[in-house]
Parts: structure tokens; sequence; C-alpha cells
């Protein structure tokens, strides 16, 4: 056993001993089981009595499981598909299965269990260091990696330890996050200039004042569907992404966020927060500006990697007031 995995194991993560024919090790949390073989992740719990079970491609189960601990269970829900998906508290986090799917929670086979949000983050990750084999990489387009499948075949802890950056102010500020420099421009974005703008401070505002070329950032991203915050004021967030092929999640808000579509073109699909049910189909191209309310869940689809900027109110009581009724989740009214 590895060292990194001992910790996992010091931290309260319960695993098994890894399967005799597909390396895999089983785990649990809580009621929960989490077990994959070559092509499938099987997540089990208990209802009415009895055991119940949910399959997920590996490949998609672990694209979720990538971002849900990445973005530390981000702002509300992060639903892995229509049944299994954790809902972020800010200290503890809900798991569930069928808890927000309208035909499982009318069946009362739907199940959730809370955790604190280490215990419930260690074990995703080990999930991620134990599943994830070596040359897949769940943050990257299915063009750019590995194949998910097959029995364990070594590890890729470069790509799953790849977290975001706490950005301070804004990238190009003294001591922020780095301009991507080192990075490779993507495949898509070949045509993107790479000129840096100049900065000319008056005496004395040295430090103070910075710019950047956002394009240029956003062109050497190596990864796809994970907000990037490059503008931090007070508590207005502005992140920026490239999204290319499925969002790996549907993404259940807990507050309104904005999209500005930068460049090229996302097609999303919205359904009710509670349930599912479809609500709309939003198509945004280039210039175009949505705002996704509070009180839904969406997944996006592009098919050329382009470019979004999702602007964030990190405002620390937002939930509560959308939950009790206070603010309503539509940003304004016709």
């Amino acid at each position: 056993m590895d060292k990194k995995f001992e910790e996992y194991l010091a931290a309260g993560v319960q695993a098994g001993e890894p399967d005799t024919l597909t390396g895999y090790r089983t785990f649990r949390l809580g009621q929960f089981q989490f077990e994959r073989d070559e092509y499938f992740a099987k997540i089990t719990w208990h209802a009415k009595g009895e055991e119940r079970s949910h399959l997920m491609s590996a490949d998609a189960f672990l694209r979720a499981l990538m971002r849900d601990v990445a973005w530390g269970f981000f702002y509300g829900w992060v639903n892995f598909d229509d049944v299994i998906g954790t809902r972020n508290h800010y200290g503890n986090v809900d798991l569930y299965a069928g808890t927000f799917n309208g035909v499982l929670k009318e069946a009362g086979v739907d199940y959730t269990e809370n955790f604190e949000t280490p215990l419930i983050m260690a074990t995703f990750k080990a999930i991620l260091h134990d599943w994830v084999n070596e040359g897949f990489d769940p943050f990257a387009a299915p063009e750019e990696t590995g194949s998910a499948f097959g029995n364990k075949d070594g590890n890729n802890e470069e790509a799953i330890d790849r977290y975001r950056i706490a950005t301070k102010r804004m990238p190009s500020m003294p001591d922020d996050s780095p301009l991507r420099n080192d990075l490779p421009v993507n495949r898509h974005f070949e045509d993107v200039p790479q000129d840096e703008p100049e900065i000319h401070c008056e005496p004395g505002f040295e430090g103070q004042l910075g710019g950047f070329n956002l394009f240029k950032y956003l062109s050497r991203s190596d990864v796809t569907w994970n907000p990037s915050v490059t503008s931090v004021c007070k508590e207005s967030l502005f992140c920026p992404t490239t999204e290319e092929y499925i969002l790996p999640i549907f993404h259940g808000n807990d507050r309104v966020e904005w999209f500005l579509q930068l460049s090229d073109e996302i097609t999303w699909d919205v359904a009710d927060k509670s349930d599912g049910r479809p609500i709309a189909r939003v198509i945004m191209k280039a210039g175009d500006i949505a705002a996704m309310p509070a009180d839904i869940r969406h997944q996006g689809y592009s098919t050329k990697r382009s470019m979004l900027l999702v602007w964030e109110n990190a405002t620390p009581n937002l939930p509560e007031r959308y939950e009790s009724g206070e603010l309503s989740p539509y940003p304004v009214a016709f």
C-alpha cells in the first residue's frame, strides 16, 4: 500500500482490499458503497428495507467526481447524473441517491446521508486515487486523454491532484495566480493572440494596477468545465472556463449564476432543481448573456472548445435567503 493511500485511511476512509480480478478497491461512506469493474461504477444504499443500486459509466462517474473534489463541492448541488449527487452545506455535505429524482423520491427508495466535509472529501479523493488509471485524465476532453475502462492499470496522480488556484485579486498582480505561460495553447485556440497588455503605473502605485490577456489565459487552460477565479472584488467573483464535450454534472444552483459566452457556442439543458423535470434548452453564442436561476439545475454541451465567463456571487448567507423565500430565484421579473 502506498503512503498516500495510508494517509486516506488515517483520515477515516473505509476501503476494502483490491479485487482479485479487477484490482480496484471497494469503498464505504456511511451507508453508501462504491465499487467499480472494467466499465461501470456501482453505488449502493438501503431504502425500504432493501439494497438499492445505481450504475454509471466509469468515465462519467470519474469526471463528475473529479469536479466535485476540485470545486470543494461547489455552490449547492453537484448531480453526477439524475440519481447520485452531493449538496454543499459549507462545512458538511449531503450525499444522496434519488433524493432529487421525482420518480425515485415518490417511490420512497431515495436516501440521503450527511457527512463532515473532510471525511467525504478524503473518501472521494481516495476513490480517484484508486480508480483513475494511468493515462486517463478526468479533467480533459475525451480527445485529449486515455481510457477510463479496463482493469486497474497504475494511476494518474498528476491529473487528479490538479486543483483550482485560489486567486486573491487577479492574475498578473504581485504574488497572485500565474498567467499559464508555461502551458501550451490548446488545439482549438491556435488563432487566439498571445500578446499581453502594457501596464504603466504612476509612481507610488506600483503593484496596485494590473492587467492580462484573458483570451490568452483561457487558450492555455489544460482542463475543461473547471472555472478559474480571475477577478475577486469583495464577494463578486469572475470565473471563466473553457468548455468542450459535456459538463460532467448537472449543477443545481443555490444562488443565481450569470453566464457570458465569450466565444463559440454552448447548448444548455435546464431542469427543475428538485425533481429533474425539463424546463428549457438554451443555446448561447458568442456575446450572449444568460442568468441561471437559483431553483434550477443545468448541464452544458460544446462541440468546439468554447470560452465562458461565469459570474458568481459568493455572499455567505445567500443559500439560506433563497431557500427561505426572502429572495426570488430569478434576478429580474418581467
